[in-house]
């Protein structure tokens, strides 16, 4: 057994930056993304995201804890979620909807999928 430890989550250098998929408006976000660990169908790391409003296109099943931060999600069946440092949410697979980057932030993820 292998145990994988995030050390310093919230000053960690991300080394990728792009753009986000499909952009709702400008700003358009640019997300930075470290995959630490990917095996057995589940991928964890750490992403930031800059201000700006898009869809997400995920269908992963995805544990997330915002370290830094402060957006809302608006799932495309549901209510609008206030998210902020210290929340964390656990989006079932398939579920889309909107994401609106009001301070940037980051959080760790796992994704099964």
């Amino acid at each position: 057994m292998s145990i994988t430890q995030f050390k310093d989550t919230l000053n960690r250098h991300l080394p990728d930056s792009s753009p986000v998929a499909v952009p709702l408006g400008t700003p358009v976000a640019v997300a930075s993304t470290l995959s630490v660990e990917r095996s057995d169908g589940v991928e964890t790391g750490i992403w930031e995201c800059t201000p700006g409003r898009w869809r997400r296109q995920i269908v992963a099943q995805e544990f997330c804890h915002f370290i830094q931060g402060r957006c809302t999600f608006t799932p495309d069946d549901g209510e609008t979620l206030h998210i902020e440092a210290g929340d964390a949410l656990m989006l079932p697979a398939n579920s889309t909807g909107i994401w609106d980057i009001q301070e940037t932030v980051r959080k760790t993820y796992v994704l099964i999928l």
